[in-house]
């Protein structure tokens, strides 16, 4: 807009510029207004609100609405229905009640247990422990959740005082807790208060407990604590080819091959996968740990993928979890699942505890569907994971944990 057109504007007109605005402040009839008593912020010339002179007559302000309170919501009371008029429908309770999720259904508001109320929803899941977990801070290794104990070694938790276990010559659990890793000494002494801490098999809650770290079996929520630093767990991804043994006679590839850093450690390999099977193998120095992952009485269950021929036809997985008749019994499959089907191939996962050699290879073969390739993924609850072939990692203090409680350890 040209400066012409901005100075003709009624914006900058002589009655809206601030020379105007001005003069009708001071003007006498807003002077005289203003003396009568009239309140107000601004003013006008010619006009005088303080009586109704002006324009428009003055008007008396309404009493303002006392907002409605029903005395029985403000007793405390259970809501009930009001009467015809009892309740204002857009005082702020109805508004409440309209907002609140299953208001509109029948039988809202009634007493749980009263005929015709609301059942409440089931809670689904376990409930969670309290507070932080134990070695939640770490970043090494897998975050494998709650432990899951086996069914024999639960039983009723039992709390005893702090004298039957205390040692005077020992260390505080606290520190012992913390020194291993769990959490911070603080927090480690929140976890004993709060009952989730088990010496021995019971569970302590008073603090200032010593204990001897060498001979003491602790849990925090189930998770066994591994006090001694000189054992060692490890994973190992083994490669199509390769000997599970340590030392091979006819100079094949072997497991001691890729541990040459831990030649001072004498490792156990748990179970056994043969030259063609590729896929996890524990590598241990706890000769405990290592009998009790290949008894059969634990029962420790081995997951496998299995690439067979496709197309694979419907019920022979049922076939595998009923049992197939081999030369030395009778075996099956745990759990059986089709993981993808591509032209002429098909993938398989399948989940057995039965430590047999060539088990897997056997009862595909059995049922006339040999294994082109397989790959164990998982044993007890350690995981594979994304963990490239030929390569060694060691296991996080959780995942030894849950490793040991897999076996009542």
């Amino acid at each position: 807009m040209t400066q012409a057109g901005r100075q003709g504007s009624p914006r900058n007109s002589a009655g809206g510029n601030s020379a105007g605005r001005n003069a009708g402040r001071n003007s006498a009839g807003g002077n005289a207004g203003r003396a009568a008593g009239g309140k107000g912020g601004r003013d006008f010339p010619g006009r005088d609100f303080s009586k109704g002179g002006g324009d428009r007559p003055f008007k008396h302000p309404k009493p303002r609405e006392e907002a409605f309170i029903d005395p029985d919501l403000q007793a405390g009371a259970p809501a009930s229905r009001p009467a015809a008029g009892g309740r204002k429908p857009n005082s702020p309770a109805a508004k409440g009640a309209a907002r609140k999720p299953g208001a509109r259904k029948p039988g809202f508001g009634k007493e749980p247990g009263t005929p015709g109320a609301l059942k409440p929803k089931p809670r689904t899941g376990a409930a969670k422990a309290a507070g932080p977990r134990a070695f939640g801070s770490e970043r090494f290794g897998q975050n494998l959740g709650p432990v899951r104990r086996p069914a024999r070694n639960r039983g009723p938790r039992r709390e005893v005082p702090q004298s039957e276990f205390h040692d005077a010559d020992g260390i505080r659990l606290q520190k012992v807790m913390a020194s291993a890793g769990v959490a911070s000494r603080r927090v480690c002494e929140e976890m004993i208060a709060e009952g989730r801490v088990e010496v021995d098999g019971h569970v302590v809650t008073e603090l200032g407990m010593r204990v001897d770290p060498k001979t003491a079996v602790i849990h925090v929520d189930g998770l066994r604590i591994q006090l001694d630093e000189n054992m060692v767990y490890m994973v190992f991804n083994k490669p199509k080819g390769v000997v599970s043994t340590m030392e091979d006679p006819d100079g094949r590839p072997c497991i001691s091959d890729f541990v040459r850093k831990y030649n001072g450690e004498r490792l156990f390999h748990v179970g056994r996968l043969d030259v063609a099977t590729e896929g996890l193998l524990l590598l241990t120095n706890d000769g405990e740990l290592a009998n009790r992952l290949t008894h059969p009485s634990y029962e420790v269950p081995k997951t496998y993928l299995v690439q067979v021929r496709g197309p694979f036809p419907q019920g022979v997985g049922a076939e595998l979890k009923a049992g197939v008749e081999l030369e030395d019994g009778i075996a099956s499959v745990d759990s059986f699942r089709l993981v993808d089907s591509t032209p002429g191939h098909v993938l398989i996962e399948v989940v057995l505890h039965s430590g047999k050699n060539r088990i897997v290879r056997r009862l595909f073969d059995a049922v006339g569907f040999p294994v082109l390739r397989l790959v164990r993924v998982k044993v007890g609850p350690i995981g594979l994971g994304d963990q490239r072939q030929g390569s060694i990692r060691n296991l996080g203090k959780q995942e030894v944990g849950h490793l040991l409680a897999s076996v009542g350890l």
